[in-house]
């Protein structure tokens, strides 16, 4: 498989703005691990006045805004506003005022069905395996099985079949938005040389983006609508991992045992980034914090996280002598063809899967001999690379297996893929490195500010009738 020097970025992020009906920029500030898989969580239950009980008459709906002959009614937005409000009130958020919140909503709901018609008039698709995978990525989060997820949506007045469609809806976003936006952000060796002569000089610089950060982190998952005696529970099982680390606990060996975040495999490590590249609240409690030292346990959306400074450094006196952690792993590819669906590749893979389980196959020798990628003559190995090295949704399910793990069937752009990691190592950072590092970082913005322009766009150019306001 080629590789490809793109950032960590989250392709699902979306998904639980829509599922939470979250405002504007809410999204990111729910996720708190930058380099974690999207936290799909469950939506909150509906308030008690947003659902009637059984009997109960209805208000009559009415049509709050039409984009492009497809109406958002009041039942909608009502239920997205009661939603929400109570998702920031079980995070410990301040709330707007309502009727701030519900003008915000509102426009976000417009961009949402302008961008989602346009992913429908395109020719990608959805199938029920990628949809499934997003679904299970929901109950893995939650700590709860499929069913018990289904369960659960059930009590709180959800309907599942709902939460399926719009869980899909916004992977068939997501992937027009990857394919129309994200996959064409490119960085020239000018703007690199650019960005190391002078850091604090880019456009947009600020005395946080000046800063340098490589963090590792520890998260104690806490579930959705966790019970305040459960939260109690974790938040002590937090500290308990905290003074295990104060009294000398290898940091790496315990993010391997109880951290619920996808960087557990590199032994908590984040990465080498911009201070503005971290979500605030770590920013925030590492700011008095010297290399080597802990903060935390630090409460987000996700959990208590306790955080390591590995790096800081100003980045005007250039970027840190670090250490990165490399990954050496091996894949099977299967691209897709008319003759070969996505369903079939994965049900093919997830055959492998069981056949190396049991020992009945080799891993390289199946690679050797199915693995469509250039790869295939070496047994499918890719070598030792660096944490982006490859696609985001590669590196995310690379970066969450230990080492000898072999990965469920995952799609990509280039396929669908079987990946077992080999083994780990941390080296110096090069220059070349480095100048990757910086490439990254600057792909990242421009991405995030290309994200932007092209919702602005597809927003500006939809045909969008206020009807009556919603109450």
């Amino acid at each position: 498989m080629t590789k490809h020097r793109f950032p960590t970025i989250r392709p699902l992020a979306a998904v639980l703005a829509l599922v939470l009906a979250l405002p504007l920029g809410a999204a990111q500030a729910q996720t708190a691990s930058p380099s974690a898989a999207p936290r799909l969580v469950m939506p909150a239950p509906p308030a008690a006045s947003s659902a009637p009980r059984a009997g109960a008459q209805r208000p009559a709906d009415f049509i709050v805004v039409v984009v492009n002959s497809e109406p958002i009614t009041n039942h909608e937005v009502r239920a997205k506003l009661q939603r929400t409000e109570q998702l920031l009130q079980q995070q410990g958020g301040a709330l707007p005022p309502r009727s701030e919140l519900l003008a915000q909503l509102i426009e976000r709901m417009v961009s949402d069905k302008a961008q989602l018609q346009a992913a429908k008039a395109s020719n990608l698709k959805v199938d029920d395996n990628a949809l499934e995978a997003a679904v299970q990525g929901v109950a893995r989060q939650n700590q709860v099985t499929v069913d018990e997820l289904r369960r659960r949506l059930s009590a709180d007045g959800v309907d599942y079949a709902q939460f399926r469609a719009e869980i899909r809806d916004e992977l068939l976003v997501s992937r027009l938005r990857q394919r129309e936006v994200e996959s064409k952000a490119e960085v020239s060796d000018a703007e690199i040389d650019a960005y190391l002569r002078d850091p604090q000089g880019r456009p947009g610089a600020s005395g946080a983006a000046a800063t340098a950060l490589n963090l590792a982190e520890i998260l104690v998952a806490v579930p959705e609508n966790a019970t305040p005696e459960q939260v109690a529970s974790l938040q002590a099982r937090a500290q308990q991992v905290l003074e295990r680390l104060r009294a000398g606990g290898d940091f790496a060996a315990l993010a391997a045992e109880v951290s619920a975040s996808a960087t557990r495999g590199n032994g908590g490590q984040m990465g080498l980034r911009s201070a503005d590249r971290y979500p605030p609240l770590f920013v925030e409690a590492t700011q008095n914090i010297r290399a080597g030292g802990l903060a935390g346990p630090v409460r987000s959306g996700a959990g208590f996280h306790i955080l390591k400074v590995l790096e800081k450094r100003q980045a005007g006196a250039g970027l840190p002598d670090a250490v990165v952690t490399q990954t050496r792993a091996r894949h099977i590819l299967l691209r897709l063809t008319p003759q070969l669906s996505e369903a079939a590749a994965v049900e093919k893979l997830a055959g492998f899967k069981k056949r190396i389980a049991s020992g009945q196959a080799d891993f390289a020798a199946l690679a050797r001999e199915n693995s469509q990628d250039a790869s295939a003559k070496a047994g499918g190995d890719l070598g030792w690379a660096p944490a982006g090295a490859f696609v985001p949704e590669f590196d995310k399910v690379m970066d969450a297996l230990a080492p000898n793990q072999v990965s469920d069937p995952l799609v990509s752009r280039f396929g669908v893929h079987l990946v077992q990691v080999l083994e780990r190592r941390e080296v110096p950072v090069s220059a070349r490195d480095q100048r990757e590092m910086v490439r990254g970082m600057l792909r990242e913005k421009k991405q995030s500010e290309a994200v932007v322009r092209w919702a602005e766009d597809i927003r500006g150019r939809a045909f969008v009738e206020f009807r009556e306001p919603a109450q």
